[in-house]
């Protein structure tokens, strides 16, 4: 599955498998914290680990969720399976609801900016396919896990035709070739095994963590928030109707906001998370271009716990910062490992 979001590790997974190893006995618990798109869950789910999601962002559970799911745990048995639902939502006509109202050129109708993140035929196609997802859930049509599966769906079937750089913050001024396709929901690779899997949608100091999990943390780098950036498709998994500001449309953001993107702020709350868990073993992606150096990191080793550093890979700066970067395209990224040292 391809998901454009910002810091998604799917081009390091084979370094970070290498890194996270095989789950060992009275050890078999893989948090993955900051979870986004879930690529690392995943990757860690293939290798026998057990599962705890966790994310600021309702969006980024539902889409990591889905690539958990096994074949076996949604059947669709009243709408004749996993693909006849898909077929029939691609079919549903579409209704003039919030996202065409607010986020394709009809928001011309009720507000001073014509916002084009979605043709009308698009986003009216988006509106109608959430409501009968709703309501097939609500009558019973359909399971909670199932739910979840084609709500995801659905996010990476807008993904795909969404008039964006790479994020929800903005929308292209001129229509994109992709996002003149017509939307259109296509059925996943479901897991051949059923992966144990939870998840919660919260604050990371509140994830629940033993010490003999390990956990994954892969918190923002810089100044950008992911609850702007990815705020029209937290509207789509709500089905809320919010009151949206600006050009871009944004729905309130801000009581998401991330510590981690302040300079002045994380990497005293990067020290503080760490000193909270309960985990012996705690790995954390980070790159270059982050608010945190890697001496600071390395400071990380206080108590009993020994910090190793690790360089796994350079990756393409986000594109929306090249033209400001035009002699330094590539950044690093680590995998800074921590471990509680034995007595």
């Amino acid at each position: 599955m391809t998901f454009r979001y910002i810091g998604s590790k799917s081009r390091l997974i084979e370094q970070l498998k290498d890194r996270i190893g095989l789950p060992i006995k009275g050890r078999n618990v893989f948090i993955d914290a900051f979870c986004g798109t879930g690529a690392v869950a995943e990757a860690a789910a293939e290798m026998g680990w057990e599962i705890r999601l966790n994310d600021s962002l309702h969006s980024a559970i539902m889409v990591s969720e889905a690539r958990l799911i096994g074949i076996n745990q949604v059947n669709f048995s009243k709408l004749g399976g996993y693909d006849s639902a898909i077929k029939k939502l691609n079919s549903i006509t579409g209704k003039h609801g919030f996202i065409w109202r607010e986020y394709s050129p009809a928001s011309r109708l009720s507000t001073p900016y014509e916002r084009r993140y979605f043709t009308e035929e698009n986003a009216s196609k988006i509106d109608s396919i959430r409501d009968t997802i709703q309501d097939w859930k609500e009558d019973d049509i359909i399971s909670e896990l199932e739910r979840k599966l084609l709500i995801a769906d659905l996010l990476s079937a807008v993904n795909r035709i969404a008039n964006i750089a790479g994020t929800f913050g903005c929308f292209l001024s001129k229509w994109t070739k992709q996002s003149q396709n017509a939307l259109l929901l296509k059925c996943r690779n479901l897991k051949s095994i059923d992966i144990c899997f939870e998840s919660s949608v919260g604050d990371v100091f509140q994830v629940k963590n033993e010490s003999t999990d390990v956990i994954y943390l892969d918190p923002p780098y810089t100044k950008r928030q992911y609850a702007s950036y990815y705020h029209i498709l937290e509207t789509i998994v709500l089905n809320d109707f919010p009151i949206v500001e600006g050009v871009a449309g944004l729905r309130p953001w801000k009581d998401k906001a991330s510590a981690f993107c302040y300079k002045n702020k994380a990497y005293k709350t990067l020290s503080e998370l760490v000193g909270s868990l309960n985990s012996e073993r705690i790995l954390i992606s980070y790159s270059s271009e982050g608010h945190i150096s890697m001496q600071q990191m390395s400071s990380l080793a206080i108590d009993n716990r020994r910090v190793e550093i690790n360089p796994i890979g350079n990756i393409s700066r986000y594109k929306p910062n090249m033209n400001g970067s035009k002699f330094d395209n590539t950044l690093t990224e680590f995998l800074v490992e921590i471990n509680t040292v034995s007595r």
